[in-house]
């Protein structure tokens, strides 16, 4: 460990300087890849097995913040704060043979340590034979960054305080930090072997470097990471397949491999015995991608392709004789260099876990959003953006020709289909359009004069949507704006992944909703209305269990006049129960329609209406509007100019006074912002209200105080939950045939509003209905699973469960045109698999090695892996490659 402010004397003495530059630092290592070098170099009886480690436990450091103040503490105050307290068991001398294997374990060793245990992981045999000089590689060199930390010792003793700060280090190391001392999963431990903290762990403080106390609180220091970018994870299986890698390098298969590409017929000779199982590989292509921070997408993606059989033969010949560099729409031949020369390192005989350091630079320089360490998608994104650079820069192509593309005038499929793919092929031959290009049928139908559309267009995948066969409860208030009934509660059924449109069919029935009846759906939040749902086609996602859900009923011939939002607002009551001077809001709005040249006394009315299904029982509520004699209540009757009555005793739209004039109302109203804050003005009841919005008028009403004991203000304030789930309730998981999914895909259905289709015939943009049909399928069928949704909110993840073949995948009946000469049957052969949510999680890859076995690649870790496994819920994209009919 190094400090900027200088190290303890003693413990500079008590430690031997190495010689090389690498050695003198400390390191901050994984436990189990030092302590596997250390039980096979070290014996029992060697002094440096006598060297006693520190056994700190991390924990989580006291703050003063809690609940919502914590996470805004953490948003302005973003420094990774934590304690180590030194364990003074029998544990910490690493006896206990169970300790440092969960993964939490990491150790601080010093360069003379760290260089010894690097030269056992790269040669185990050369290790423990000799003692010969021996330098870190470069790839080993490059997994090293630096992390500089404030430790300080608090009063209490064993106990050490860290922070590691954005000031201090790189955005990139402060990132991987954030990660490796989370505190948020199992216990994380760090195994002290370079003696560095012992003196730290004291109460004397004479003892402390002078450079501490006269720095109060904090010393900076500064360790080496190593092996924590996911390069070292699996060389401890590589440790193990290193002699039949060895052995396999000799036969003609690892031959075959490490050939330049005039072997070009040899590669296809191993792929296929590889493919056939006719042939021991062994560990060929079992090699690791190193994570170079947040890259795993990249990592399952690569691995997916690096395993498609085609594809290797080709990379593994002569490819770079195809590399188009004229086109303009390639990228130099660079991104099909850089794939080249990954594949080639993966499949080289004993290769160790490789980092793409190269490839990602390059994908980066021609596509700037996978510049930096974010998380992508890694079909929309990179396989799409991938798969389309290869193909240009591989293009045979050299000078595209101009292809007009003709109607079919009525002429037979087959032909239109033929001359569509001659035309595409013209202008378009590479590997990629060989292996994973295909075809299918597109009709477009208009719906005014039934004109017909057809074309025939590629694909390089099949994007199939998931359709959902599970639904949702949820509950809902509907209020009436009659003034005659309470709101009632109603709970419904819908599809889980669909529209508003379902919502509302779905309430009407529920309530018995008239054909010339409407709803207008609003979210109440602290008894103001915060957003309308007013779109048929917004997903239901939308709508979260933890929201508050009016409906209100209108009748459909007032749709059209401008709406008024009553806001209740009472006086509020001090600690001793007495009124004070400032009101608050309570109770769920109240709506209605009036129009534009409403009075005060139109208002008072109307909401008088709307809260008398309210009125309690017995109490007289016939006090509320007083006339000039302050006895009978005021009849109200409607103006001969205003809107006509409106049927089923729905809302008045104007009022006028009668003989009687309405002195005043006991209930005050005032015009206000949307959020019920600002009182603006109050409303005088002879007078026209003006509006600052002709659409809506926002009304806060102030009760008195003995209406609140006339009305039932508990009902007009119970608002239920979209859906609260039970105490042990557990979602079921969702499943759905890939086949249901493909059928989804190919069925009929309306262009959406972004789509509008210009109809030749009507000369004018149209939501035509479209139907796709599969045509002429390629050799590598690549289908993606559509779980991501988008929305203008937030994003969204699917995590139905996708029952897809593995050994046979029959498209006969889905193909519009077959000739009989290639097989509609295909093999499973790899899976781009995506775990956790949306917004971040993890990728990794199942792939097929021949016969029946399948691997796991989890960025640098490659192990085996069941076979029924492979179907889970956070399977991604499909790799399918045809079966030869025999």
């Amino acid at each position: 460990m190094e400090s900027s402010a200088g190290l303890p004397e003693d413990l500079s003495d008590s430690t031997q300087r190495p010689d090389s530059d690498s050695e003198q630092r400390v390191y901050f290592v994984p436990y189990s890849w030092w302590r596997d070098a250390q039980d096979s170099v070290v014996g029992d009886s060697d002094s440096d097995r006598g060297k006693k480690g520190i056994l700190c436990v991390a924990s989580p450091a006291a703050s003063a913040y809690g609940g919502p103040m914590k996470i805004i503490n953490n948003i302005f105050n973003s420094d990774l704060v934590f304690n180590l307290r030194r364990e003074d068991d029998a544990a910490q001398n690493g006896e206990n043979g169970e300790v440092g294997v969960s993964g939490r374990d990491y150790a601080l060793v010093p360069g003379e340590m760290w260089v010894q245990a690097l030269r056992w992981h790269s040669d185990p045999k050369a290790a423990v034979k000799d003692g010969r000089s021996f330098s870190a590689a470069e790839d080993d060199k490059t997994d090293v960054y630096p992390l500089q930390l404030r430790l300080s010792v608090p009063r209490e003793a064993n106990l050490l305080g860290v922070r590691i700060t954005k000031k201090d280090n790189a955005v990139e190391s402060f990132k991987r930090a954030c990660k490796i001392f989370s505190l948020e999963s199992d216990m994380l431990r760090i195994w002290d072997f370079s003696g560095q903290t012992n003196l730290f762990f004291t109460n004397d403080k004479s003892k402390f470097p002078r450079d501490l106390q006269r720095q109060s609180d904090e010393i900076l220091l500064e360790l080496q990471v190593y092996g924590l970018s996911d390069s070292i994870k699996c060389r401890e299986g590589k440790k193990d397949e290193m002699a039949m890698q060895h052995s396999t390098t000799g036969n003609s298969c690892g031959a075959s491999v490490m050939m330049n590409g005039s072997a070009g017929s040899t590669h296809s000779n191993f792929i296929r015995s590889f493919w056939g199982t006719s042939c021991e590989a062994g560990s060929l292509g079992l090699t690791g991608l190193q994570n170079l921070g947040n890259t795993c997408f990249m990592n399952s993606s690569i691995q997916c392709l690096a395993h498609t059989p085609k594809l290797v033969d080709y990379f593994l010949g002569d490819y770079a004789r195809e590399i188009n560099k004229e086109n303009p729409l390639g990228m130099d031949g660079e991104i099909a260099l850089a794939f080249g020369d990954l594949l080639r390192k993966l499949w080289a005989p004993g290769a160790t876990p490789v980092a793409p350091r190269t490839f990602k630079s390059k994908l980066a320089r021609f596509a700037p959003q996978f510049n930096g360490f974010n998380q992508h998608d890694s079909q929309q994104e990179l396989l799409a953006f991938l798969l389309d650079g290869l193909h240009e820069d591989l293009n045979r192509v050299k000078c595209k020709p101009y292809v007009e593309v003709k109607d079919g005038d009525d002429r037979p499929d087959e032909e239109v289909a033929d001359e569509y793919w001659r035309n595409h092929l013209a202008r378009n031959d590479s590997i990629i359009v060989d292996v994973c290009q295909g075809q299918y049928k597109s009709t477009l139908v208009c719906p005014v004069c039934q004109k017909v559309s057809v074309t025939f267009d590629p694909f390089m995948y099949l994007s199939l949507p998931l359709p959902s066969t599970m639904m949702r409860t949820m509950t809902l208030t509907v209020i009436n704006t009659d003034g005659i009934s309470k709101p009632s509660e109603h709970t419904i059924n819908v599809p889980k992944h669909g529209k508003f449109e379902d919502l509302i069919r779905g309430l009407g029935v529920a309530c018995s909703l008239g054909v010339d009846e409407t709803f207008l759906v609003a979210e109440i939040y602290n008894n103001r209305i915060i957003r309308y749902l007013e779109e048929p086609a917004d997903a239901l996602s939308l709508i979260r269990d933890g929201d508050q859900l009016v409906a209100y009923r209108f009748m459909k011939n007032v749709e059209e006049v401008p709406l008024v939002v009553f806001m209740h607002q009472q006086m509020e009551q001090d600690m001793h129960g007495k009124l004070s001077s400032s009101w608050k809001p309570f109770g769920i709005p109240l709506v209605s329609r009036l129009c534009s040249s409403a009075t005060g006394s139109d208002i008072c009315n109307q909401y008088l209406k709307l809260v008398k299904p309210f009125e309690i029982p017995g109490k007289d509520s016939e006090a509320h509007v007083h006339n000039s004699q302050g006895t009978a209540p005021i009849e109200v009757t409607e103006s001969e100019e205003t809107a006509p009555p409106v049927s089923g005793g729905d809302v008045n739209l104007c009022y006028e006074i009668g003989a009687e004039s309405l002195l005043d109302c006991e209930f005050q109203f005032y015009i206000t912002d949307e959020k019920g804050i600002q009182k603006e003005k109050k409303i005088v009841m002879n007078e026209i209200v003006e509006r600052k919005m002709p659409e809506h008028l926002y009304v806060a009403v102030c009760w008195p105080e003995k209406y609140v004991e006339q009305y039932d203000t508990r009902v007009l304030s119970s608002l239920p939950l979209v859906f609260k789930p039970g105490l042990f309730s557990k979602k079921p998981q969702e499943t759905v045939s890939l086949y249901k999914c493909l059928e989804a895909f190919l069925k009929e259905e309306p262009l959406g509003p972004e789509d509008m289709w210009y109809c030749p015939g009507c000369k004018k943009h149209c939501q035509a209905s479209k139907k796709l049909d599969l045509w002429r399928l390629p050799e590598i069928l690549v289908i993606h699973l559509k779980r991501f949704s988008y929305s203008r909110f937030f994003k969204n993840k699917l995590e139905t469960y996708v029952d897809f073949p593995v050994d046979n995948l029959d498209l006969s009946t889905y193909i519009a045109y077959t000739t009989g000469e290639l097989s509609n049957r295909y093999m499973l052969y790899a899976v781009s698999n995506h775990f956790g949510s949306m917004g971040g999680g993890h990728y990794t890859a199942f792939v097929h090695h021949g016969g029946d076995r399948w691997y796991d690649f989890d960025d640098s870790h490659v192990s085996p892996v069941s076979q029924d496994k492979i179907k889970s819920a956070a399977a991604y994209v499909l790799f399918y490659r045809r079966v030869v009919e025999v």
